[in-house]
């Protein structure tokens, strides 16, 4: 009826994800005081709020780069396949965790867990099958590890040799983030500080041999996941950044040499307006890091380029095709916020490993957004919003704060030693779950709007008899290696663990010659133990 007050009274606080206060209405009198050059500037300008190229998606779109793997090698490349003739632009590769672990399958320790959240990949022979018949000289590939980061990396360039592709022409990510893991994640092998050199000694060998190789991909996203503020997103991800960037200058690498091929990696989160805020704060608070913290020069270390992933902590297991239109709208807001690539989530994924169809549909609805809605014909088309400026100014001044703090007590790796962020997370995360438990945050079909479940979901099953095929295969990469030309080569990377080269040169001729990945690692954890939290 008429006049019937709106479930929502007007004048009921409201506040973003982060805590903001929102007001009613945002008017010219919320655009005072603002220096566009200095805070704001054009896209493709410092300090690049607005976006890191002056036309944006007028030259080219995002990289479309779904996130797939599963079983074996040959299983996700067929999947590779399906999604690259259905209009995917890059490829990402999804580990199973014991290759996030450094463990071989036929590991007792990865028993159960083989091929279950992502591919197995043991041997160089496992990733050259990954990728048969993919050009790598003309794709883009995202590899999502950080412990082994550098084991998979290398086995991708002899893989691309055998190709007759050289290293200097590769492109692509590995993620190689590994203090997120300590606060996030918990996929870590080696204790922090041994952890860093790796990374650093990663940064040093694709600046000589793999120049257009990103070779950090700075993860908010998994921080995200865990249960921070978009606040907390931005603080500690560019809080890690920065631990990576005096690590590298701390062993001898110039900024402007290493700094270009930083890359990041942001969650698409439910909250619109405060995610685009979000990414566009990013992009302004980093570029004044680089220039006023560590002093770069070149205008490409200073430019933040960033891969989204929509969020996988929204997607419900009840009424799960509502999953597709939060994915939409995450997805919608990392391009409103200048994304370079994207992967959209699978509307089943709460369920189990995305089907086809479902993977199709994730596909699909990046490709109606670059191509039907018109949201990429603008570079920032929300720029100017007086509520978009306002978010992004009070974004940039929570995050910086938690930043101040973490200067304070040292540094993010100290910062994760004393566990100061673990905790900020853990309480942001307890907050967010009593207010969804408490009915003051509504999730569609979970506290609100519920029904009575209609038939399940189709859900991808993994055989678990792959489990002993893939065993079974590194026994037979072993069995077929020139036994004494691996040991050999093992023993020179403990060698290089134990002094001051780079570890990636006597991994690779591990690697070349036959060693697995867990060999590999394990003469790392030989050298530095593995982490235990709290020892």
């Amino acid at each position: 009826m008429p006049g019937t007050p709106s479930k929502t009274a007007p004048d009921q606080a409201c506040s973003t994800d982060s805590g903001i206060q929102l007001r009613l209405f945002y008017s010219p009198d919320d655009a005072t005081g603002r220096d566009y050059a200095k805070q704001i500037g054009d896209p493709g300008e410092y300090p690049f709020t607005r976006g890191v190229y002056p036309t944006m998606y007028r030259g080219r779109l995002w990289t479309m780069r779904q996130y797939a793997g599963f079983g074996t090698a040959e299983e996700t490349n067929a999947r590779f396949r399906y999604l690259l003739e259905a209009g995917q632009t890059g490829l990402s590769v999804a580990f199973d965790l014991p290759t996030q672990m450094g463990i071989d399958s036929d590991s007792p320790r990865a028993a159960g867990e083989v091929g279950k959240v992502g591919v197995a990949i043991d041997t160089v022979g496992d990733m050259e099958t990954l990728l048969s018949g993919i050009p790598l000289d003309k794709v883009s590939t995202s590899m999502t590890i950080n412990a082994p980061a550098a084991v998979l990396l290398l086995m991708y360039e002899l893989v691309a040799e055998g190709q007759g592709v050289s290293a200097e022409s590769l492109s692509g990510t590995i993620q190689n983030d590994i203090l997120k893991e300590y606060v996030a994640r918990g996929t870590y092998i080696y204790p922090p500080r041994a952890s860093m050199r790796i990374v650093t000694d990663t940064f040093a060998y694709c600046r000589d041999k793999m120049p257009k190789w990103n070779t950090i991909s700075i993860s908010g996203y998994h921080i995200r996941e865990a249960g921070s503020t978009a606040a907390q997103e931005l603080a500690f991800t560019l809080g890690n950044a920065i631990a990576y960037v005096s690590a590298a200058r701390d062993g001898g690498l110039d900024v402007d040499e290493f700094a270009p091929r930083l890359s990041f990696f942001w969650n698409g989160h439910n909250n619109f307006f405060e995610e685009i805020a979000k990414f566009r704060a990013s992009r302004r608070m980093w570029a004044r890091i680089m220039r006023e913290r560590f002093g770069a020069k070149d205008d490409r270390s200073l430019l933040l380029r960033f891969h989204t992933q929509t969020a996988g902590s929204m997607l419900t297991a009840q009424q799960p095709e509502n999953n597709i239109v939060r994915t939409a709208l995450q997805g919608l807001a990392a391009v409103l916020g200048g994304t370079q690539s994207l992967h959209t989530n699978s509307f089943d994924e709460a369920l189990g490993l995305p089907t086809e169809k479902a993977a199709r549909i994730a596909l699909r609805t990046q490709q109606i957004i670059g191509y039907e809605s018109g949201v990429a014909d603008v570079a920032d088309p929300l720029g100017g919003s007086w509520l978009i400026e306002s978010l992004t100014d009070e974004l940039e001044e929570a995050a910086e704060a938690y930043l101040a703090k973490i200067d304070e007590l040292g540094g993010a790796v100290a910062a994760i030693e004393a566990g100061y962020i673990q905790s900020e997370i853990e309480n942001s995360a307890y907050q967010w779950a009593k207010a969804v438990e408490d009915g003051e945050k509504k999730i569609v079909g979970v506290n609100d709007f519920v029904i009575d479940e209609e038939e399940a979901a189709e859900i991808l099953e993994v055989d678990p008899a792959l489990e002993e095929a893939q065993a079974r295969r590194v026994e037979q990469a072993r069995a077929s290696r020139d036994e004494a030309r691996t040991a050999e080569a093992l023993a020179a990377v403990g060698d290089a663990a134990r002094g001051t080269d780079n570890l990636l040169y006597p991994m690779r001729a591990a690697l070349a010659a036959g060693a697995t990945l867990g060999e590999v690692s394990d003469e790392l954890r030989n050298v530095y133990g593995e982490y235990r939290p709290n020892q």
